[in-house]
């Protein structure tokens, strides 16, 4: 079992910064794939970036590449998400999620845990 705690989201004027953390609890924390998920109000729960179990493989959807970062830590099991040139359009509930390694990475059924949640604002 792995527990998933979010932190790091706020309210920023578009073209600022912010980094998302994700703890996790549990042993097998490095086995994981670990990924981050965004919600806007109204809409679907969509990929953002995927990180593999070793920190050497990313993946980005088209609109944050350049812009945000995904990395983690394995001894502090956290997973980061820097996020930098915010634009209002990025406004969204931000979700962290631990799977497999199998399975395409963009598809929500292919991880197994998931955080609550924390809220990103940017302003216009």
């Amino acid at each position: 079992q792995v527990q998933l705690v979010e932190s790091g989201g706020g309210l920023v004027q578009a073209g600022g910064s912010l980094r998302l953390s994700c703890t996790a609890s549990g042993r097998t924390f490095s086995s994981y794939a670990l990924g981050w998920f965004r919600q806007a109000p109204g809409k679907e729960r969509d990929f953002v970036a995927q990180i593999n179990w070793s920190g050497g493989m990313t993946y980005y959807v088209d609109s944050v590449k350049g812009r945000f970062t995904i990395s983690r830590d394995n001894v502090k099991n956290t997973v980061y998400l820097s996020m930098n040139s915010l634009k209002p359009e990025d406004t969204a509930v931000y979700y962290c999620a631990a799977g497999g390694t199998g399975g395409d990475y963009r598809l929500k059924s292919t991880y197994t845990y998931w955080g609550q949640g924390t809220q990103v604002t940017v302003s216009s």
